[in-house]
């Protein structure tokens, strides 16, 4: 038995629902899940069931017979007009005649025979075919005096009574092959399962839409001319330089350079990866000819969504490569059936060019340790640009698999997404980062584990300045690279410059 998913056109609610409800039972499926709003798109349903291939089959083809399934949606002919129709008993009606005829939907008419204009009809029609529309035209115009207001095929004026359609119109302009349908129709089911799911959480179902194309709008308005970053250039002698690489949107790129060696942690979203190339080209790192290999600290796609732009290897823990290969950032942990979850990573991966290190190039370190710090397993030891380091596991708060990278003998201590300067975010960051606190009710897999982590690496940074009275800087997955003040709170350490494009031309 296996879990199969519909949409389903609904263009009566008692009887379409009925009839499809029926047909599945007939089929032997049975419903798993079930969302029609009619507030949302009053003719649109979602089904999920659970049956054998060969009744699945069979649903799909009696659905199609029935002309319940839908199997795409594609933007619809708009046509909103005013018709002069003879004041007579029975006009309206064989106007409706000749609509109808069409397979035109009626979305709104006008029509006051004691107003001002009483033999005037104001009509708004979608019709299902492009070429329906041209006939229609015609033939009313053989009939009735008519003024054409307006006539779209692009989906920009459909009205409430599709949504699904107009929202898969905006989905598409975010997507990197706007031409797969099938896909398109997979995302649509995943989204409309959130939005079922937050609604009984309490949040406003145009609000989670909402939050869906604010993203996708973000991450493409910060590509090209709209990209920028906030970089840090901390110098730790002549032959040893930690660059911080703030990105419009995700995580950070750190990048070790010493004459030996260059050594990148965490990549940024695939979508960044050619801008991320003039960014480095800007400051002279010479990426293609000297990088010798990636870390990547975890498998949120803002960490690793770009690895695959670098033929170099890439080390990681190896949950985080099934994180990878599952699709699911929260594989592993307690939430890891979450359908906010699974979907949020799916939408992030569309929307930022997901393009993970090549499985040929991934190194995978020890899954876990007997020696511990302050509570994060030791998993194992290397020099990173002459700088030793070692490699902890954290305890999955934030991600399962999530590494932490601690150098005792110089005070540098990568937390990834477990600890950041929060007050060092900007108003954009903030609220781009507000969107998978929504849609996700929390980034953290486990939040108490998280709380516990942030202590525990507070106490790292604080232990390594009272043993040796330098400060520890703290590099987190977001944010700037900080030292704790004399209350113990993160402040920035050296301010960054802020790089756009418009800086190398």
């Amino acid at each position: 038995m296996n879990r199969y998913s519909f949409v389903a056109h609904i263009p009566d609610t008692r009887l379409s629902l009925q009839t499809a409800s029926q047909i599945i039972f007939e089929n032997n499926g049975n419903i798993n899940r079930i969302h029609y709003d009619r507030q949302i798109d009053p003719h649109t349903a979602f089904i999920e069931v659970t049956c054998t291939p060969e009744d699945y089959s069979a649903i799909r083809e009696e659905m199609t017979k029935t002309g319940f399934l839908r199997t795409s949606i594609k933007s619809l002919p708009f046509l909103k007009f005013k018709v002069k129709i003879p004041h007579v008993s029975g006009s309206l009606l064989e106007f409706l005649k000749i609509t109808s005829g069409s397979e035109a939907g009626i979305t709104s008419i006008d029509f006051d025979d004691t107003g001002s204009m009483p033999d005037m009809v104001t009509v708004s029609l979608i019709l299902r075919e492009t070429e329906r529309a041209g006939e229609l035209m015609n033939t009313l115009r053989e009939a009735y005096p008519i003024e054409i207001l307006e006539y779209d095929i692009t989906g920009d004026s459909l009205d409430r009574t599709i949504f699904y359609v107009r929202f898969a119109q905006q989905i598409r302009d975010y997507l990197e092959d706007d031409k797969d349908e099938e896909l398109l129709m997979d995302f649509l089911k995943d989204i409309n399962h959130t939005v079922q799911e937050l609604t009984h959480l309490g949040n406003n179902p145009e609000e989670v839409f909402d939050n869906y194309l604010r993203c996708g709008e973000y991450l493409q308005a910060t590509t090209g001319n709209g990209f920028y970053a906030d970089v840090q250039e901390i110098r730790f002698s002549d032959t040893l330089t930690l660059f911080c690489f703030q990105l419009p949107g995700g995580g950070s790129i750190f990048l070790f350079e010493s004459p030996d060696e260059m050594v990148m942690i965490d990549t940024g979203y695939g979508i960044y990866a050619k801008d991320a190339r003039k960014l480095f080209e800007y400051y002279g790192l010479d990426i293609d000819s000297r990088l010798n290999y990636i870390i990547t600290t975890h498998g949120d796609a803002d960490h690793c969504g770009a690895g695959g732009a670098y033929d170099v290897p890439a080390y990681m823990h190896p949950a985080t490569l099934e994180i990878i290969r599952r699709g699911n950032r929260a594989w592993g942990s307690k939430s890891e059936n979450s359908i906010l979850e699974r979907v949020y990573t799916t939408m992030i991966a569309l929307f930022s060019r997901w393009n993970p290190p090549k499985e040929e190039n991934i190194k995978l370190f020890p899954e876990s340790s007997d020696e511990f710090r302050s509570g994060f397993p030791i998993i194992d030891r290397m020099t990173i640009a002459g700088v030793e380091f070692e490699i902890l596991i954290s305890q999955g708060g934030h991600q399962y698999g999530q590494l932490i990278l601690f150098s005792p003998g110089t005070g540098i201590l990568f937390t990834a997404d477990s600890l950041m300067n929060f007050h060092s975010f900007t108003k954009d960051r903030r609220n781009y980062n507000s969107i998978a606190d929504f849609l996700v009710t929390s980034v953290n897999v486990d939040s108490d584990l998280a709380r516990s982590e942030r202590k525990a690496l507070l106490e790292i940074a604080s232990d390594y300045e009272k043993d040796t009275g330098r400060k520890c800087l703290v590099c987190g997955g977001h944010g700037t690279v900080s030292i704790l003040n004399d209350e113990g709170k993160l402040e920035t350490y050296e301010e960054p410059e802020h790089y756009t494009h418009n800086l190398v031309q």
